[in-house]
């Protein structure tokens, strides 16, 4: 098993635990763990694990990019002559984007479980994941506008899809906190739990059903729907098409045929 530092990385029965372990700091993303974060889900990637669990530890999910880490890149930019500011800048911010895609290009489905404060950079993230969940009382902001920064690793490109155009133009321009209970409203996560101890344990059932699917045909649904939300309908239709082409008549497929006749759980390999 891989060790990180900023992240705990765990694998138990199909199922991988990402936890952001920077509790001191409220799970503030620093440098490394921007690095390690896109290192996991890559390793979740190319793993035996079917499914990801998303979470973190003390009192909040994660408050938002480190403002040291933005300290030091304003630091750092008073070194380069103005001319060079702008790529060496571009080049940080694609990194940063490169991180919060690592969780949706993972081939994996990842779960996001949000409890306490989801801010900015956080928000960011749990986009990115396939399904989100919280407690009642977590708090979400797109925070950016707060510090005078356009939020620029995918919360502006995701949330609209998610919740609506309206909805997320009013939570960037005001960078207004709003809770789990809202968040479930507008449906920017799916389910809202009393509290950390039963949020984990939904989130960790729900994570042990989608492991007993069969993992090629959970692999092909999630490449299928990201794939469908950027192209036309009669686009996804072409790529699903040519997916089953070569999924449809698979062992799984035998296997799932064969214990609905035995009456039994499938059982499928990696």
């Amino acid at each position: 098993m891989v060790k990180f530092e900023t992240i705990l990385l765990s694998l138990t029965d199909g199922i991988a635990h990402i936890e952001l372990k920077r509790p001191e700091k409220s799970n503030a993303m620093n440098g490394l763990m921007w690095q390690e974060l896109s290192a996991a889900f890559d390793w979740i990637s190319h793993s035996s694990a079917r499914v990801g669990v998303l979470s973190a530890l003390g009192k909040n999910f994660t408050a938002g990019i480190d403002i040291d880490l933005l300290l030091t890149l304003k630091s750092d930019m008073e070194f380069l002559p103005d001319a060079s500011r702008p790529a060496h800048l571009h080049r940080y911010i694609a990194a940063l984007q490169n991180t919060i895609n690592a969780a949706e290009l993972c081939t994996k489905p990842i779960l996001a479980a949000i409890h306490g404060a989801c801010v900015g950079a956080g928000v960011d993230l749990v986009t990115a994941c396939d399904m989100r969940y919280a407690t009642h009382d977590a708090i979400f902001s797109v925070k950016e506008v707060d510090l005078a920064i356009v939020a620029d690793v995918g919360t502006l490109q995701r949330l609209p899809r998610l919740i609506g155009e309206g909805l997320a133009r009013e939570l960037a321009y005001t960078g207004r906190r709003f809770s789990g209970d809202e968040a479930y409203e507008m449906r920017l996560v799916n389910q809202t739990f009393p509290d950390r101890e039963s949020l984990m344990k939904y989130c960790m059932e729900l994570a042990a059903t989608i492991a007993q699917k069969s993992p090629q045909t959970v692999r092909g649904i999630k490449d299928t729907l990201n794939y469908s939300r950027d192209h036309t309908v009669k686009e996804g239709l072409a790529y699903v098409a040519e997916i089953n082409s070569k999924l449809l008549f698979s062992a799984d497929l035998a296997e799932a045929l064969t214990a609905h006749w035995e009456k039994r759980v499938a059982r499928f390999k990696d």
